[in-house]
């Protein structure tokens, strides 16, 4: 109960001690934002039974209808109207608006995260209200300025190139060195700049000489393949020269390790 609270009410949307490494004007216009909040949407549901003039009336949400003593909830902002319980959710996240404290915008109820978020952007790291003029957008989130960073290493990412990692960016060195997936033929990590070809969850480079056919090593980009114990084939033929090949190989070691050695 107390973090789904935390989640539909976060206090650093209206109380600046939440929130401080704010810059004095960032302060005052949190405050400004904040009262015109309570004063002009805040609101608590009233949990009470359907009184008997409003039996059968809709759930303003589902529609179903309400009799007379059944559970409801009713939303002074939104004048005279019932809901189910379960029904009285925020618009946007569908959670039900715990201990019933909703904000209301156009004739929608909102929990206080995705109203505040009706006006101004949130910083997907701090997740603090952003009232700077500039802001960074990536990947349809937003980021205070000197929140853009890496999440390996916190190097500043503010018009440098970066690869998203779980919903978060990483800097090209980071990435390459932790997470880059090796390549089958050659070894190497394949970049952040480098295309990449998986199949059945295996890595290639998309260069031709390292996504080719294993046996006459004809490049394989845009064409049919076969993939065999994480080796590629462009044809039927080709694979079954390999399994000729690694069959003749195989007897061979296995005649040689047979024989008996100069000593005995």
């Amino acid at each position: 109960r107390a973090r789904a609270l935390l989640q539909q009410l976060p206090p650093q949307d209206c109380d600046e001690r939440f929130c401080p490494e704010l810059a004095e004007e960032e302060r005052r216009q949190l405050r400004a934002f904040s009262a015109r909040r309570r004063q002009e949407a805040l609101g608590q549901g009233l949990a009470c039974p359907v009184p008997a003039p409003c039996h059968g009336c809709p759930c303003r949400k589902c529609g179903r209808r309400l009799n007379k003593g059944d559970p409801g909830i009713s939303a002074s902002r939104l004048g005279d109207q019932f809901w189910h319980p379960s029904c009285f959710s925020c618009h946007f996240c569908h959670q039900q608006l715990v201990d019933l404290i909703y904000f209301q915008q156009d004739g929608r109820i909102y929990c206080g995260r995705h109203h505040a978020e009706l006006f101004r952007p949130r910083c997907a790291s701090c997740d603090q209200l952003i009232f700077m003029e500039e802001c960074i957008e990536a990947e349809g989130r937003r980021w205070h300025l000197e929140h853009f960073c890496c999440l390996e290493c916190d190097e500043p990412l503010r018009g440098q190139r970066y690869v998203m990692r779980s919903g978060r960016p990483c800097c090209r060195g980071c990435f390459e060195s932790l997470f880059a997936e090796p390549c089958q033929a050659c070894g190497d990590p394949i970049g952040a700049d480098s295309e990449e070809v998986t199949h059945q969850g295996l890595h290639w480079h998309a260069r031709a000489a390292c996504f080719c056919c294993s046996l006459c090593r004809a490049p394989l980009r845009g064409q049919p393949l076969t993939c065999r114990r994480g080796r590629l084939f462009c044809s039927d033929t080709c694979s079954r020269g390999q399994d000729a090949s690694s069959t003749a190989s195989d007897s061979s070691d296995s005649a040689f390790a047979s024989a008996p050695s100069p000593d005995s």
